[in-house]
């Protein structure tokens, strides 16, 4: 009966007791962490289904459009689909013959931009008639001028016709054989380009230097010349020996050619060497469709970027924002532990300790690009200028450390997420319990020894928290690293086989430039926009991944030290 009464008083309590409860705050934070959530894998689905719907070989339409009475053949993807009202189509001057408020446009990828202008064409739904797909459209995708539609007519090697379209299936053959044999040639002539004669350019750079070097310190005399010359000759022998092996290479794919037709009828003739790969989509069974997906999403992942960063992959600017962001982790962590330890540990808690609190607090609100002009000025033109004076005399004018790089771009972002650190770490510490130090010192420790071996280890997962919070902000900062070291495209990785091996005075690339180079600066606005998507999407995944190592670090610290705690 006590239990009924219970219930029935709680079941006609008032509203004023119900607030009292605080369960309408439950539900309110509640729905907040609800819309977040949400609103985080709403921004990641679209992201997603943006993104990698690209890589999707679809089919190509061949229609004939009619515009302004004039009949015209359209070939290519379409790759979105929108509706106008009639009046925004009246205002901008096309003739409409239906009635309908509201009238469907297609986006359709023509491609073809060397011989028609622009790589995609609005166009209306009703002015399109006798759509097909026919099964021999080829897709072939270029080096330069972006994607090719057409129908294949003939491939030649050396002058000799190999298949024409008499024969579709050795015609097809043909093309892929050629196509096959000029990938494995640009690869070897890749190969000779980036790292040997890669590896030759770093060597005569060095040389010179040192020449350079010896000059400054009145030190060439004729012996050091006659070594210096001897070693040139050396490496100008093996240049002049891989520059002969690639024109061998290069004349070995100049003859291959292959002939196609056009949409308006006109039949082309484009060389073999610019071909990436081809294939018939409207021909391709739904698992050759999911191979050639793979296919195109690996080249994303691990390729070099093309045309003006609309083709091709990603991976510098994918390696370029892991190795800034291992850098700045390795520069950040130590100088904000121990200034959060000073603070805590030994400085006098007054007026000054509390005044650099209050200054380390709003210099986490600062904006990030006066961190970037601050890193310019200071790291890049002062401390690179001087050491440039001091330690690479001999590469003057040319700047070595005086020029935006990997490590000014580093040093900045870890200047940027250094409160972070410091402020995460120091409630670390003030979370410990001043029993476990007196503890540590009554059993005979020193105060240095408490602080490193039960201090520390215990507000470790404080400090893996602080370093959370600065690689997310860090892998996706975009202003400071525009002024410090991030490029649009650079010519090669800031880790190679050449000697120091980690080139920390290197320019780089970097995923959040990336998408912004892509999304703003690019010339080709409707070609670049998925791929915006899909480098969000994998900077997203990026900033995950690493943020999951450091939370899993870190709750492996908590389980080793929880029993110290209790």
């Amino acid at each position: 009966m006590a239990q009924q009464s219970d219930i029935y008083a709680k079941g006609h309590r008032g509203p004023i007791a119900w607030f009292r409860s605080g369960e309408p705050m439950i539900w309110l934070n509640a729905a907040a962490v609800s819309i977040c959530v949400i609103a985080v894998l709403g921004l990641i689905l679209l992201l997603a289904v943006r993104g990698l719907s690209h890589f999707w070989p679809r089919n190509v339409m061949a229609v004939t459009s009619s515009y302004q009475g004039q009949q015209k053949p359209l070939l290519g993807e379409v790759v979105e689909q929108v509706q106008v009202s009639g009046e925004q189509l009246s205002e901008a001057g096309i003739e409409l013959q239906g009635p309908g408020p509201f009238y469907g446009r297609s986006l359709v990828k023509q491609g073809n931009r060397d011989y028609l202008g622009s790589d995609f064409v609005w166009v209306l739904d009703e002015q399109m008639s006798d759509p097909s797909w026919p099964r021999d459209i080829v897709v072939v995708e270029r080096l330069e001028w972006g994607n090719f539609y057409g129908q294949l007519v003939s491939v030649e090697a050396d002058g000799e016709m190999l298949a024409d379209a008499t024969q579709p299936e050795q015609l097809w053959q043909a093309f892929q054989a050629q196509i096959a044999d000029t990938l494995e040639v640009r690869k070897e002539i890749h190969g000779i380009e980036r790292i040997e004669i890669g590896a030759i350019n770093h060597q005569m750079e060095r040389l010179r230097l040192r020449e350079r070097s010896l000059q400054l310190d009145g030190q060439l005399d004729a012996a050091a010349q006659v070594e210096l010359a001897a070693e040139r000759a050396e490496l100008d022998a093996r240049y002049q020996a891989l520059q002969s092996q690639l024109q061998s290479l290069y004349q070995s794919i100049q003859g291959a050619s292959y002939s196609a037709r056009l949409a308006d009828g006109r039949v082309v003739e484009l060389p073999v060497a610019k071909v990436v790969r081809a294939y018939q989509p409207n021909a391709m069974s739904l698992w050759q469709k999911c191979a050639m997906y793979l296919e195109k999403l690996w080249e994303f992942l691990s390729d070099e970027p093309r045309e003006a960063n609309t083709e091709g992959g990603i991976f510098p600017a994918m390696f370029g924002t892991v190795i800034m962001v291992l850098l700045m982790s390795i520069m950040v962590t130590p100088f904000g532990v121990v200034a959060a330890v000073y603070l805590r540990e030994y400085a006098r808690q007054g007026f000054i300790t509390r005044t650099i609190r209050v200054a380390v607090n709003n210099l986490a609100g600062v904006p990030s690009i006066v961190y970037g002009v601050f890193g310019l000025g200071f790291f890049v033109y002062f401390v690179g200028g001087e050491l440039d004076q001091l330690f690479f005399p001999a590469a003057l004018p040319s700047p070595t450390f005086g020029t935006p790089g990997l490590m000014w771009a580093s040093l900045t972002l870890a200047l940027l997420t250094l409160p972070v650190v410091i402020v995460a770490t120091e409630e670390g510490l003030a979370r410990i319990p001043k029993s476990i130090r007196e503890g540590s010192l009554a059993l005979g420790a020193t105060r240095a020894e408490t602080l490193w071996r039960v201090v520390l280890p215990m507000a470790s997962p404080a400090m893996m928290t602080g370093l959370i919070l600065a690689v997310a902000r860090a892998a996706g900062e975009v202003a400071p690293l525009m002024l410090v070291g991030v490029v649009k495209l650079a010519p090669s990785l800031p880790v190679d086989g050449n000697y120091p091996f980690l080139h920390l005075d290197q320019k780089f690339m970097h995923l959040g430039f990336h998408i912004y180079d892509v999304g703003f600066q690019s010339p080709n606005v409707e070609a670049a926009r998925p791929l915006v998507y899909a480098t969000a999407l994998l900077l997203v995944i990026l900033i995950a991944l690493l943020n999951l190592a450091a939370v899993y670090l870190r709750n492996h610290l908590r389980e080793r030290y929880k029993s110290l705690e209790n």
